[in-house]
């Protein structure tokens, strides 16, 4: 999907440094799955206690059925 927009050179150029990428669109490929993927584990730890626990389930029995 081509997108025109501006971005900041001098971080571009270290991203792409620092991640060993070759082309800036790699490294931006790149930051972005990091991001969706941070954004994925933030969502998860938010989502601890925030849900009942069933205290009869057994989880040993599942690895079983397997």
């Amino acid at each position: 999907m081509p997108t025109k927009f501006a971005l900041d050179d001098d971080l571009l150029a270290e991203a792409v440094k620092l991640g060993d990428h070759g082309t800036k669109l790699e490294t931006i490929n790149e930051a972005l799955r990091e991001y969706i993927a941070r954004r994925k584990r933030q969502a998860a730890i938010r989502a601890f206690g925030t849900f009942d626990l069933d205290d009869g389930y057994d989880h040993k029995s599942e690895r079983r059925r397997r």
